[in-house]
């Protein structure tokens, strides 16, 4: 692995035991005991890590500006909580933390309270704790360092799904999972002693909230295959609507974006972000991750709205610049040259176009485009949004090795190899420069 990945792996693991312990600390003050505040049996407490490792990509370069990097802290960390949370409610059907209670609430998975908290600790991070962390990880040696990582990610792993049987295992034993869950139970010795139970003991009395799991798991999770049936394809804000909103959005953030660019500067340019066909990769993860989050916001005031496009499209944009320059080396627009803007990344004028973005795409676009997506058959969307699925994967994965390649050229470094000779001949520099016309190399 690069000295870049090793040194971020490291960081996770810290940063997951920091917040474990002040997790079973803040525990014990209440509760006057001992109690495992983590999902996991280990001392370990992932979302601290993944926070931590989100910090310490998307913001050293924010290290001289405290205040965009505790604004950023608080919305790269926010975000992180927020999609770990309902992720795992979503599959456990059961919230692991309620700030429901706290003013100023998003779903309760994250609060103001939290999210200033983790404002300061991205500070911290950045500036004090995660350079003293790479002068200690520097220090040991670099093959007992990947062993004791190896160890470790395979610990985590076993662990985690340990903990996972453990949890689903909970559940009412006529539900589907439940089932499944026996199933898997019985064909494992393992999960059919007293660990199981021992984790369930322990889930159960860290997560008070998991108990009621037993009376409940049946009503959520007990659907029959008739009714099932009887429900239109991509109905609500399920899988394949969010699927499908990707495409869709995609497609037409590259039209909106080559036409305001047509408008605006007078020039046709290809605005796509892939090497086959027009699809803006940008806006259709934007739309699909509003659509997701705001769902149930749907109806609330076009201010509310607006509010929260404009906060979370130019974090969103700023990730995005961050990524893709780390990834591919390359930088695919620069806001320098307008006012109010950050390292170029983003600028204020955006942001508010994010939020009016927003606004269109909740009120006025989403309603239409998801009745006439349920309109669609059941059987002929799934198989269409699996087969663009499969296809979008592939477009990403040349695209990716196309850029890597073209950035070979230009530094000199690119080897002959078969793959790399077919990339040389459809992707040359004149197609990469005609496909991405913004397209700047860093270092």
């Amino acid at each position: 692995m690069t000295d870049f990945i090793y040194k971020l792996i490291w960081m996770f693991f810290i940063y997951s035991f920091i917040g474990w312990a002040g997790e079973v600390a803040a525990a014990a003050v209440r509760k006057h005991r001992f109690v495992n505040r983590g999902f996991v049996n280990g001392p370990l407490c992932p979302v601290y890590g993944a926070g931590a490792v989100a910090v310490a990509v998307f913001l050293p370069e924010l290290h001289d500006r405290l205040f965009f990097l505790f604004i950023g802290g608080m919305i790269v960390t926010s975000f992180v909580e927020y999609l770990t949370g309902r992720t795992m409610e979503k599959i456990f059907h059961r919230k692991w933390w309620d700030y429901s209670k706290d003013r100023f609430n998003l779903d309760g998975y994250v609060s103001l309270k939290s999210s200033l908290a983790w404002g300061v600790g991205a500070v911290l991070m950045i500036r004090i704790f995660n350079p003293l962390f790479v002068r200690v990880i520097s220090l040991i040696p670099g093959l007992v360092g990947h062993i004791i990582l190896g160890i470790g990610m395979g610990l985590l792993m076993v662990d985690f799904i340990g903990s996972g049987l453990a949890v689903l295992g909970l559940r009412k034993k006529g539900s589907r999972i439940g089932q499944i869950t026996d199933e898997l139970r019985k064909t494992s010795v393992i999960l059919e002693n007293r660990m199981t139970r021992r984790i369930q003991g322990r889930m159960v009395n860290a997560f008070p909230n998991l108990e009621e799991v037993r009376e409940k798991a049946g009503a959520v999770l007990g659907r029959t295959e008739e009714s099932r049936q009887a429900k239109p394809f991509a109905e609500g804000c399920s899988f394949y609507k969010l699927t499908a909103i990707f495409f869709v959005s995609a497609f037409l953030g590259d039209l909106v974006e080559t036409v305001f660019c047509l408008i605006t500067t007078g020039e046709l340019m290809s605005r796509s972000s892939l090497v086959f066909g027009q699809f803006s990769i940008v806006w259709g993860l934007a739309c699909m991750l509003l659509t997701w989050i705001l769902y149930q916001y749907r109806d609330r005031s076009d201010r509310y709205i607006f509010v929260f496009g404009t906060v979370l499209g130019g974090a969103y944009e700023y990730i995005c610049s961050v990524f893709t320059e780390l990834a591919f080396g390359t930088v695919f627009w620069d806001y320098s040259a307008i006012p109010f803007n950050l390292g170029g990344r983003i600028n204020l004028l955006y942001c508010f176009f994010w939020g009016i973005a927003a606004v269109i795409w909740m009120k006025g676009v989403y309603p239409v485009l998801s009745r006439w997506i349920e309109k669609i058959p059941a059987r002929a969307g799934k198989i269409l949004c699996n087969v663009l699925i499969v296809f979008m994967v592939v477009n990403v994965a040349v695209t990716g090795l196309a850029l890597a390649r073209y950035s070979a050229r230009q530094g000199g470094t690119a080897q002959p190899s078969v793959v790399g000779d077919m990339l040389d001949e459809y992707f040359p520099d004149s197609f990469i420069e005609s496909r991405y016309p913004n397209l700047k190399l860093t270092d």
